[in-house]
């Protein structure tokens, strides 16, 4: 078991009052994330790879994952979030300046791509994407 703490990053992209969900691989191995979550709905994101900004990592995230090309995206927040196994800071941002429409790019890991009204949420959520649209929603930069 790893002691080390990993730096990732979520995006929230945003349209028209929804926010773009991908459902996790029911498979473990295939939902491929130290954070498990397999079977939950979460937000396009990764890890931070080395000499990357947290807004290089979004746009190459979402690019990897959707296709969606993102113009500016902007951090709203963090939490510090951890399972039994693993820890991970998690730096939430925002994109509402992006270009097209999601593909399942990654379908071993990903399985749709879907839009959610904010107020209409798909369940279960995975842990790092509740907590960055809860802190979205309630306009907070921080949670533990």
């Amino acid at each position: 078991m790893s002691q080390k703490v990993g730096v990732g990053v979520g995006i929230i992209l945003v349209k028209d009052g929804k926010v773009l969900l991908g459902k996790r691989h029911d498979d473990p191995e295939k939902a491929d994330s130290e954070m498990h979550g397999e079977g939950t709905w979460t937000c396009p994101g990764g890890g931070v790879e080395f000499l990357e900004s947290p807004e290089e990592t979004a746009i190459r995230e979402v690019e990897e994952e959707t296709g969606i090309k993102v113009n500016k995206a902007r951090v709203i927040s963090m939490s510090n979030d951890r399972v039994e196994d693993a820890h991970f800071i998690t730096i939430g941002l925002l994109a509402e300046d992006f270009e097209g429409e999601p593909l399942v790019k990654e379908p071993d890991e990903i399985t749709e791509w879907k839009w959610f009204d904010l107020n209409e949420l798909p369940s279960p959520l995975f842990l790092c994407s509740e907590k960055l649209i809860k802190n979205y929603l309630e306009k907070k930069f921080y949670s533990d």
